[in-house]
């Protein structure tokens, strides 16, 4: 398959051949979810309730990471976590079909969160307790962590190398990234080191739904390594939120507040991924399809103006 547009020959009869190997019975009905990084379909099923099939971006994660992914998806529902997990197919949850690798999911349906809702905000801090109580028992081995060489400077390098990045924005893109690469190492260590555990790591509303008895997590995809804030920060839109989060989580697990330190940090990061993400996948046709702001140079001047604000709201 072409790097260039490595999902060109995942066709709609590819995605339900793949289903139907499973010992499934598609019945045609075929919805594409929401997805840059990998490719989701849900598929319909006769007599039954759809299922979800995730195809992995090729060479983005190893076999081995994809499994420890699963095993943690595993280990959480388990223990009654609301989360959904891969479904086993013959004692495998690593699938192959027509050079993809992918998964099956049950369909889980719901809605966002409310973030403004106190109430939502503790139940959902009680679930990220009782999960990174799972998390902390062991390591990953494969899946890597929430460091400076991932969130910064990879993605960093991305947009150095795109043709996306206007020429006369180079210089500044590169003074701008690397005064927030200096500004988080200074944040992380005038906080010193913190615990490490296994992460959800993309924990925003987009991957919480909330039906009427409750939340459920979905996508693992970016499970990694890091501080407990990491899986709390992006639910937390004001001091007030962070701390109804914080009154359930507490109610489970103790949270060090130090960690707290961190969150400006963690958002930089965020930030600069961003945009290397989506220069790092500008080959793929369905991000100039969905990001063609990237696309204009004004969008790149912006965005070094506001890599600049962010180290200045570092200290640096």
């Amino acid at each position: 398959m072409s790097q260039d547009a490595p999902y060109a020959t995942l066709t709609p009869d590819h995605v339900l051949d793949a289903v139907a190997a499973c010992g499934l019975y598609p019945d045609g009905r075929l919805l594409a979810l929401n997805s840059y990084e990998n490719r989701v379909w849900q598929v319909g099923i006769d007599d039954a309730q759809p299922v979800i099939a995730k195809f992995y971006r090729p060479q983005r994660w190893s076999d081995a990471a994809i499994l420890e992914e699963h095993a943690f998806a595993q280990e959480l529902a388990e223990a009654e976590l609301p989360l959904v997990a891969p479904l086993a197919i013959a004692g495998r949850t690593l699938l192959h079909h027509a050079g993809f690798r992918y998964a099956l999911t049950p369909r889980r349906g719901g809605r966002a969160p409310s973030l403004e809702s106190a109430d939502q905000l503790e139940w959902l801090g009680r679930l990220i307790a009782r999960m990174h109580l799972i998390g902390a028992r062991a390591p990953f081995a494969q899946r890597g962590r929430i460091d400076r060489a991932t969130l910064i400077e990879q993605p960093m390098q991305a947009v150095l190398a795109s043709p996306l990045l206007p020429a006369h924005v180079q210089s500044r893109y590169r003074v701008a990234a690397q005064r927030v690469d200096e500004a988080v190492a200074l944040r992380m260590e005038a906080v010193g080191p913190v615990r490490q555990l296994r992460l959800h790591g993309d924990c925003h509303p987009g991957n919480v739904l909330w039906t009427d008895g409750g939340p459920h997590f979905v996508d693992l995809d970016d499970a990694r390594m890091g501080p407990a804030v990491q899986d709390l920060w992006m639910l937390a839109s004001d001091d007030a939120g962070m701390e109804a989060l914080l009154a359930g989580y507490e109610q489970f697990r103790e949270f060090d507040r130090i960690e707290l330190a961190l969150v400006p940090a963690l958002r930089a990061m965020r930030q600069l991924h961003y945009a290397g993400w989506i220069a790092a996948r500008w080959h793929d046709p369905a991000f100039p399809a969905a990001f063609p702001f990237a696309g204009e140079a004004r969008w790149w001047d912006q965005h070094v103006d506001d890599l600049h604000e962010l180290a200045d709201s570092l200290g640096a």
